[in-house]
């Protein structure tokens, strides 16, 4: 009887520690990557998305095979600083579900130049954004997105 009690208590312990690390909250890590993409132009931003990224964190944006590196990411990023300066990525929904989690957001802008080819002559872009952030041991590993630039376009273009 005594093992018995012995091994319960074990493995009621077992499983709260494994209940406990499954419910980690890691959105205000994942909320780091917004705060980057609203604030493009920014070192400490910048080196806020290192902090909370993996050394081999990837961003995969569609089928191609094709692995953006973060600093790829960081330099595009620079671009969109002086293209659009008012950018804002706000995050409107934020699940997470074991080291898995997903967003769904708004980014808006005034590019002050042609975008993608399309001049906006001032107009600006509202889109929905859905990403995929893959934690390992707290820090994104993969970000996996799907942006709705067409909309974009079409907005900038005045269609």
């Amino acid at each position: 009887m005594l093992n018995f009690k012995k091994t319960a208590a074990a493995l009621s312990i077992a499983l709260v520690t494994s209940a406990s690390a499954a419910m980690a909250d890691d959105t205000s890590t994942v909320q780091v990557f917004y705060d980057f993409l609203s604030n493009p132009g920014s070192a400490t931003h910048a080196d806020a998305f290192r902090a909370a990224t993996t050394s081999d964190w990837g961003s995969i944006g569609d089928y191609s095979g094709q692995v953006k590196s973060s600093e790829a990411f960081i330099g595009q990023l620079g671009g969109f600083a002086n293209l659009i300066p008012d950018l804002n990525w706000a995050v409107e929904a934020m699940h997470q579900d074991g080291d898995t989690v997903i967003v769904r957001s708004r980014a808006t802008g005034t590019p002050v130049a042609p975008f993608f080819g399309v001049d906006g002559e001032g107009r600006s872009f509202e889109i929905m954004a859905i990403d995929i952030h893959e934690l390992s041991d707290g820090v994104i590993a993969r970000t996996y997105h799907v942006e709705d630039w067409s909309t974009a376009l079409r907005q900038l273009s005045g269609q």
